[in-house]
């Protein structure tokens, strides 16, 4: 006999980000998706460390997207340099309480109010060597894969698509 929770399971939520990041994250994955891109978030990278949303375009480049909730949340932050070494793009995304003149200029900026977002800055391109591509675009699928299966296990509908999304 199954064990059962009285508190619904969503194996794609981990709760360690706060509602604001969530609304930016949303509004960031709605663009990408819209651009074409398949998106993870929270990837586990080589280094240890954790991204916040990876994007897999269509062309197969890969983009890191960091995002950033408030002024003080960029000022604490020293990782984001490690991110490009595993990235062809790099950008930061916030929303509109934060000023964009605090992000670098050397990464991309994109704007989100978490119906949708829209890049206001294009990040420079970094090609990655062929072996990071090869580690980063394993991760990505075996973290998308794993995830869909613990959600189907967790008996969340999951949609079946195409593979061209």
């Amino acid at each position: 006999m199954p064990i059962i929770s009285p508190a619904p399971v969503n194996p794609l939520a981990d709760g360690r980000q706060s509602d604001r990041a969530m609304l930016i994250r949303r509004g960031v994955q709605r663009l990408l998706m819209d651009m074409g891109a398949a998106v993870v978030p929270e990837l586990s990278l080589a280094t240890g460390r954790r991204a916040d949303l990876v994007a897999l375009t269509a062309r197969g480049d890969i983009w890191i997207i960091e995002i950033k909730s408030s002024v003080e949340d960029f000022r604490v932050d020293r990782k984001w340099p490690d991110y490009r070494l595993h990235s062809d793009r790099f950008f930061f995304a916030s929303h509109p309480d934060v000023p964009e003149e605090i992000f670098p200029e050397e990464c991309g900026f994109i704007l989100s109010d978490g119906y949708g977002a829209e890049i206001l800055r294009e990040a420079p391109e970094h090609r990655l060597a062929a072996a990071t591509r090869k580690a980063v675009t394993i991760r990505f699928a075996r973290a998308c894969a794993a995830r869909l299966m613990a959600a189907e296990l967790a008996g969340v509908p999951v949609p079946l698509l195409d593979e061209d999304g």
